[in-house]
């Protein structure tokens, strides 16, 4: 078992990306804390593991809420002795029209996903310290890389989670705390099954997507899982400051179709 031994904390695991990396990290030997905002009915993952033999402490925490991320980070060392791993993935996703993106909006998405992957790298970082080290694994997206309209609070939150995923990289690799961000495509989970029920043609909304992704699927919460497992265990030693991207190429499609267009205006490929 890769993690064994080590106490991770997984925000956002009621269902997902969240739900699929804490009930992995179980199975690699973890003993696993499990946070969901109050009243999302978040203990049900925490329930899954105890039931397969596996340790868990489920955490009512809002992110977002600085008491609520001590609370969470305290409960946890004092039920397992130390903190070892955390997994920022909750998050707030949003697609609005800039105009009429009110200020209540920015902040509710900066809030979750920059306030509070800040706070539980503020509070989790010194625990970690005190027993030589740690991975933190911040849970980003592809708009970190390539912007996409009517996003905007969205896009800025996940950069600012890079950009501090960076710095802190920096700032602790001396100290044995690995921090790494891991930016997933499209994954097929309830966001993408409700992008698939809003569409007036379901096939061809499934077309369209598969025709932007070179691997021709959307992927999936256990191969995002497959990856935060490599960089919360100590396979991922010298890794620290990376932002991971799991999109199944289409990014790299992207890069390529403007370079080819780029190369085409100037008047072909060049050796």
């Amino acid at each position: 078992m890769r993690l064994q031994g080590k106490v991770a904390i997984v925000t956002g695991t009621r269902t997902g990306i969240g739900k699929a990396i804490a009930l992995r990290f179980a199975r690699e030997g973890a003993r696993v804390v499990t946070c969901i905002r109050p009243g999302k009915g978040g203990e049900d993952t925490a329930s899954e593991i105890k039931a397969a033999g596996g340790e868990a402490l489920f955490v009512e925490c809002d992110v977002s809420i600085e008491a609520d991320v001590i609370k969470a980070v305290r409960k946890t060392v004092e039920t397992y002795g130390r903190l070892d791993i955390i997994v920022n993935n909750a998050g707030v996703n949003f697609v609005k029209p800039f105009a009429e993106t009110a200020t209540e909006d920015w902040d509710r998405v900066i809030n979750t996903d920059l306030r509070g992957t800040f706070f539980f790298c503020r509070y989790g970082i010194p625990e970690m310290l005190k027993t030589g080290g740690g991975s933190i694994i911040n849970i980003t997206s592809v708009h970190t890389v390539a912007g996409l309209p009517e996003a905007a609070p969205y896009d800025a939150a996940k950069w600012g989670v890079v950009g501090m995923t960076k710095s802190l990289a920096v700032e602790y690799a001396s100290r044995n705390v690995r921090v790494n961000a891991l930016s997933p495509g499209l994954i097929d989970t309830q966001i993408w099954q409700d992008l698939i029920n809003a569409a007036p043609d379901k096939e061809e909304c499934k077309n369209y997507w598969a025709s932007n992704i070179p691997a021709g699927r959307p992927g999936t919460s256990e191969e995002i899982a497959s990856a935060a497992v490599f960089l919360a265990s100590d396979e991922a030693s010298y890794c620290t400051g990376a932002n991971i991207l799991i999109d199944g190429g289409m990014t790299a499609q992207l890069v390529s179709r403007q370079n080819f267009e780029s190369r085409a205006l100037e008047g072909g490929t060049r050796a």
